[in-house]
């Protein structure tokens, strides 16, 4: 009824076109929309409960056709209240104004920048890397473990303290080579010692040994000794100096507990050697076409065998074993002949020691272990020694230096066979001292052999 209509002065503009009315305006002048079914205005602010819900309208009363809300779904409920900042604006000419730039995404610690192209974890070192800082790593004796999934600083150069050791060895920063694992190594086995340097010119140490002590049948002691050199020119040849001493050593420290002759038991220990480095031989034949003019791995073997009253010795190449009295008064003595062009020569009596092995062709090996060997020809000898020395079992590392059995002798210090680790070092000094141009290894081994558990002091 009209009696229900709101008061016309509350209007002043058209609720369909906004259009400016006049007072008494019953119809839009603009779009003619019918003034008489306006509703009141609502409140300017409408009540909101403590929850955030907007309360429900109270209902009509019957008989009124109320239009839908502009602010309504259109069934009489309010639309979700919104922040003045949710909701579309227009400029100042009623156009539609551009969506606000996205935020930055809020960095998950302090001091990094993500206003930049993603960048990779790491980068070539070009400088010192400040991980790597010294003075700000962790001490080695702290007590403190790094968390799980922590990362690990990478290796730090021993020459620069600064750079990045990569894959290779090499330091990222100024180019050094690092230490290896067998560019310095030292054994003692009870009375036995050995000890291998990779030199100051070899780029790796290719040289290997394995010295251990056992027992035989009748309880009596045996000490064992194997030295291998690995050969330059063919391939691998650290792994096969490395599988050969392994080899060896195994076969001896299983044969002579059970009773088989020491000189036996070392041509079988150099049968062992060989077989292991022609394994080495045995690569896929993609391997072979990926490096077509790779050779077989190769090494020289000497070793010996030392007991309470024999001392076994056996080679195949060049490497060496020398016989040094304890009384300095009695001559020493060198026990192997070289498989070698050298050798060759002056067993041929075609030229002098001195003449042979001043030659360029001295080193020229005759012998070896390898899969290309001409021929396998394991060189074994026993010697019964009237009194105590020490055996000196080592490749030319050493000998270079030190070749007659006189000179080798003077090397040595008196108290080897009591302290032969060092006299091993003290031996492979000499070389270092003398150009180490090589790698050099030597072991010591006093006889006779001394009972287990006793050892260097």
């Amino acid at each position: 009824m009209m009696s229900q209509m709101p008061q016309q002065a509350a209007v002043s503009k058209c609720p369909s076109c906004e259009e400016p009315l006049e007072s008494g305006d019953r119809f839009c002048g603009a779009c003619g929309y019918d003034l008489s079914a306006v509703p009141p205005r609502p409140d300017d602010h409408p009540a909101v409960a403590a929850g955030g819900a907007v309360p429900a309208p109270a209902p009509a009363p019957d008989g009124v056709d109320w239009p839908a809300a502009r602010d309504s779904d259109g069934q009489g409920r309010p639309v979700p209240v919104h922040a003045a900042a949710e909701l579309p604006g227009t400029d100042s000419g009623g156009s539609p104004l551009p969506p606000p730039p996205a935020a930055p995404p809020v960095p998950p610690s302090a001091g990094v920048r993500f206003d930049r192209p993603g960048e990779p974890e790491e980068y070539p070192l070009q400088a010192p890397d400040p991980r790597l800082d010294t003075a700000a790593a962790p001490r080695s004796d702290s007590p403190a473990a790094p968390a799980p999934g922590a990362k690990v600083c990478v290796e730090v150069c021993v020459a620069c303290r600064a750079g990045r050791v990569d894959d290779d060895g090499y330091c990222e920063n100024c180019g050094h080579a690092q230490p290896r694992e067998r560019d310095h190594m030292e054994q003692e086995s009870g009375p036995v010692a050995a000890v291998s340097d990779r030199g100051l010119r070899h780029h790796r140490n290719e040289d290997a040994f394995s010295v251990g002590c056992t027992t035989l049948p009748d309880g009596a002691p045996a000490s064992v000794a194997i030295v291998c050199d690995g050969v330059s020119s063919a391939t691998r040849p650290d792994d096969a100096s490395l599988a050969a001493s392994r080899a060896a050593g195994e076969s001896l420290l299983t044969a002579l507990p059970r009773g088989t002759h020491p000189q036996q038991a070392m041509h079988d220990a150099i049968l062992a050697a060989s077989h292991a480095v022609n394994a080495l031989a045995d690569e896929p034949a993609t391997a072979r076409e990926q490096g077509p003019h790779q050779n077989a791995p190769a090494c020289t073997l000497v070793g010996a065998v030392v007991t309470a009253g024999l001392l076994v010795v056996g080679w195949v190449g060049d490497s060496r074993v020398y016989w040094v009295p304890a009384d300095r008064a009695t001559p020493p003595a060198r026990l192997t002949e070289d498989d070698s062009w050298a050798a060759q020569m002056v067993a041929a009596g075609l030229m002098s020691e001195a003449e042979a092995y001043a030659d360029d062709r001295a080193h020229a090996i005759t012998g070896w272990l390898g899969a290309d060997a001409y021929e396998l020809e394991p060189h074994t000898a026993s010697f019964k020694p009237d009194r105590p020395g020490v055996v000196v079992v080592c490749t030319d590392g050493l000998w270079n230096y030190a070749e007659s059995a006189e000179e080798m002798a003077d090397a040595m210090p008196l108290d080897a066979a009591v302290r032969p680790l060092h006299g091993a070092r003290v031996l492979v000094g000499h070389a270092l001292d003398g150009g180490g141009h090589d790698n050099v290894t030597v072991a010591l081994v006093p006889f006779p052999a001394v009972p287990q558990g006793a050892g260097s002091a």
